[in-house]
C-alpha cells in the first residue's frame, strides 16, 4: 500500500469533458501514487471510463490539466502516455481479431521488429500469460477471433503488462474480470497485488464491489461526472459504497429466501443434454423458473445456451424446446448489438413481426416499443434514435435486455449478461427478471458472478462440457459450486 508522500505517477486536475449537451466529466481531480491500487467505482455513465480515456490519451479534455510523474503535459496523446509508462485495458477489447496472439503483442511494442520478431513477441506474451494465468491454454499462433471472450480478455490483460523498451508505471484495468470466471479472476487480482507491491500503480474499475474492497488501497467513487467520495479502502464497506454511488436496495444474499419459488411439477419448457454428457444428467427448465448455469468459464455453458437457441427453430435429438426463445449475449460487441443501428432499432429487431404495418416496419410502433422499454429499464440516453454506440457499455447491455424482454419470447437465455454493469442497474434487472418469472417467463442464466446465482431456483454446475451437479436453492453455496467445478469425482 502506498504511503503518505509517495510519488505521484499521474494527476488529473479540474478535468471537464462534454459530448454535445452531455457533461461527462465535471471538474474532476484524480491522482494515482506509486505502489497503490486505486479502486474506481460508480454507475454506468458516471464518468469512470471517460476519465480513464483522458488519462490514457485517447480523449482530449475540454478543460483541466494532466501531470505524469510531476511534469505537466501540454500535448498529451496515446503515444506519449504509452512512452511514459501508462497502459490500459478497456472494457471493450482492443485486440485485432484477425491476427494471432503473438502478432497482437507485437503491435504494442515497436522494439519487436526485424527477423524473428514474431517468435520474440510470442515468447513475450506467453511468458506473461504463464505468470498471470497459469494453465491458460493459449498458444501464440491462436487467432484472436477463434478464442473465447474469456481468453481474449486474458490476452488483453497480459499484453498490457508486457515490457520491452518502454517502462510500465501505471495500468488502467477497466472491468478486467468481467469475462473471467472466479478462478481466473483470482489469478489476475493476485498478480495485481504483486505488481503494486513492486512499486507500480493500478487503477481498478469494477462493478464487483467485493473485488474493489478486497484489492484496493484507496477507493474513489464517481457519480454524474464528479468525484463524490475518496478515501482509503478500509474506510468503506459495501453499504457505504452503494450509498455513495446513489444505488438503492441490496442484492440477494447467500442464505436468504432459500425456499423454492416454483413447483417442480410446473410444465417443462426445456429439456436438454450437453453434447459431451456421458451419463443421464440433463437440464430441465419449467414455466416460471430461473435456472442458473455455473462452473468455470469455457466449460460448455455458452455452447448449451446456443444449442438451445438453435433447437427452438430446428429439430434436435438431445434438446426439446416448447416456447419462443430470445438470447441476451454477454459479448455484446460480437454477438449482441447492431453497431450501425439506432437504440430503437436494436430494441425492436426481435419484435419485427408485431412491428410490421403490411410489409414495412412501422416506425411509430418501433418508437413506442423502444420508448416504453427505455423508461422501464432506465436506458440513459437523450434520444432513442441515437446510434447504439453512443451508450455506455452498461446501457448497451440494458438495450439487449429490452430487446429480449420486449419480445414474445417465453424463454430467455442469458449468456453472462451482467458483465460490466453497475450495481444499481443490476438490482433493477434482478427485480425485473424475478417479476417476469412470476408471470411465467423461464430464464436460463449463465453467470460468472457467484452472487447472482442466489437469484436462481436451482443451479446446474458444468465441468468439461458436462453437467456435474444440480443444486437446489436450499443447498446452494459458493463452496459447493467451486467443489463441483474442480472435483473430478463430482
Amino acid at each position: 500500500m502506498a504511503e503518505t508522500g509517495a510519488k505521484i505517477i499521474a494527476r488529473l486536475g479540474g478535468v471537464e469533458k462534454h459530448f454535445g449537451a452531455v457533461r461527462a466529466l465535471d471538474g474532476v481531480d484524480f491522482a494515482a501514487q506509486a505502489g497503490e491500487c486505486v479502486g474506481l467505482v460508480g454507475h454506468n455513465g458516471a464518468g469512470k471510463s471517460t476519465l480513464m480515456h483522458v488519462l490514457a490519451g485517447t480523449l482530449t479534455p475540454d478543460r483541466g490539466g494532466i501531470e505524469i510523474g510531476g511534469a505537466p503535459q501540454t500535448a498529451y496523446s496515446v503515444a506519449l502516455a504509452k512512452g511514459l509508462g501508462i497502459r490500459c485495458v478497456f472494457q471493450e477489447l482492443s485486440l485485432c481479431p484477425n491476427l494471432g496472439v503473438a502478432e497482437n503483442a507485437r503491435i504494442n511494442h515497436a522494439a519487436l521488429r526485424g527477423l524473428g520478431s514474431r517468435r520474440r513477441a510470442g515468447d513475450l506474451i506467453l511468458a506473461k500469460l504463464d505468470e498471470i494465468f497459469p494453465g491458460h491454454g493459449i498458444a501464440a499462433a491462436d487467432i484472436v477471433r477463434d478464442l473465447s471472450i474469456g481468453k481474449r480478455q486474458m490476452v488483453e490483460v497480459a499484453r498490457a503488462f508486457t515490457v520491452t523498451d518502454e517502462p510500465l508505471r501505471l495500468v488502467i484495468l477497466d472491468e478486467p474480470t468481467s469475462s473471467l470466471d472466479t478462478h481466473t479472476a483470482g489469478q489476475l487480482l493476485s498478480f495485481v497485488r504483486r505488481v503494486v507491491a513492486g512499486g507500480a500503480s493500478c487503477i481498478l474499475i469494477s462493478h464487483l464491489l467485493g473485488e474493489v474492497l478486497q484489492n484496493s488501497d484507496r477507493i474513489v467513487v464517481m457519480r454524474d461526472g464528479k468525484v463524490v467520495a475518496a478515501d482509503i479502502a478500509r474506510a468503506f464497506d459495501r453499504d457505504k459504497l452503494v450509498t455513495a454511488m446513489g444505488a438503492t436496495g441490496q442484492p440477494a444474499r447467500a442464505g436468504a429466501d432459500k425456499g423454492p419459488r416454483t413447483q417442480r411439477t410446473a410444465p417443462i419448457r426445456i429439456r436438454a443434454r450437453t453434447e459431451r454428457q456421458i451419463d443421464g444428467a440433463e437440464l430441465v427448465a419449467r414455466v416460471g423458473e430461473i435456472i442458473g448455469l455455473a462452473g468455470l468459464s469455457g466449460h460448455g455453458q455458452t455452447e448449451l445456451l446456443l444449442a438451445i437457441f438453435k433447437a427452438a427453430s430446428r429439430h434436435s435429438e438431445r434438446i426439446q424446446v416448447t416456447a419462443p426463445v430470445a438470447l441476451i449475449a454477454g459479448d455484446r460487441q460480437s454477438d449482441g448489438i447492431f453497431p450501425l443501428w439506432s437504440i430503437a432499432q436494436n430494441i425492436g429487431i426481435r419484435s419485427i413481426a408485431r412491428l410490421r404495418n403490411g410489409v414495412l416496419i412501422s416506425r411509430a410502433r418501433e418508437n413506442e416499443l423502444a420508448a416504453a422499454w427505455q423508461k422501464k429499464i432506465n436506458i440513459r440516453t437523450p434520444d432513442i434514435h441515437n446510434n447504439i454506440l453512443s451508450l455506455s457499455g452498461g446501457n448497451q447491455q440494458k438495450t439487449l435486455f429490452a430487446r429480449a424482454l420486449g419480445s414474445d419470447a417465453q424463454i430467455v437465455l442469458m449468456d453472462d449478461p451482467m458483465r460490466g454493469v453497475d450495481i444499481g442497474t443490476k438490482l433493477e434487472v434482478y427485480e425485473l427478471i424475478r417479476k417476469e418469472a412470476r408471470v411465467g417467463r423461464t430464464f436460463l442464466w449463465y453467470t460468472t458472478e457467484t452472487d447472482e446465482l442466489e437469484n436462481c431456483d436451482h443451479v446446474y454446475v458444468f465441468r468439461n462440457g458436462r453437467i456435474v451437479a444440480d443444486l437446489g436453492r436450499g443447498e446452494l453455496s459458493e463452496e459447493k459450486v467451486i467443489q463441483s467445478s474442480f472435483d473430478e469425482a463430482g
